[in-house]
């Protein structure tokens, strides 16, 4: 996220591509490739994600292609989301706790395990399974329900 720049967002056709990884070493942006293949992808944004992207961009002053969209350090955003957590009163989260929220809703959704995976730029499959499996916790009984139904259905039409 924090070395996403303008030219990797584009909210015309409403793609966001994410193909660097940020880090901050000895007081030094460092920007390099991902870390693995797979991370590099192209992610497709929501009309209403969009317009949040278009109306910060608008408070933001002249924006240059190459300009990093959140120009903040991981320490600054982590010391941000602790002091946003204590005004709220909300159990402390991290950063990366938003991706795992993002993953948690579109299983609820009803996404499959290999659309999260790709939407995450997970290696592999079971990567997902092995992070998200507990958030599965219902499905063999969807499963054998949903299995019940078609069968009935079927029995119904012969």
């Amino acid at each position: 996220m924090l070395a996403l720049t303008w030219e990797d967002i584009n909210l015309e056709t409403k793609v966001m591509t994410i193909n660097k990884s940020y880090q901050r070493l000895k007081g030094k942006d460092i920007v390099t490739a991902p870390k693995t293949i797979k991370s590099i992808r192209s992610v497709n944004l929501s009309s209403f994600l969009v317009e949040d992207i278009q109306d910060y961009k608008d408070s933001v002053y002249d924006p240059a292609p190459d300009d990093r969209v959140i120009p903040v350090t991981k320490s600054f955003l982590e010391k941000e989301m602790v002091r946003g957590c204590k005004l709220s009163g909300v159990k402390k989260i991290r950063i990366h706790d938003c991706r795992h929220s993002h993953a948690s809703l579109l299983i609820e959704l009803g996404f499959t395990p290999k659309e999260i995976a790709e939407r995450l730029g997970h290696e592999n499959i079971e990567t997902t399974l092995n992070t998200y499996s507990h958030l599965y916790p219902d499905r063999q009984e969807k499963l054998a329900d949903r299995l019940e139904r078609y069968y009935r259905e079927e029995s119904e039409n012969d």
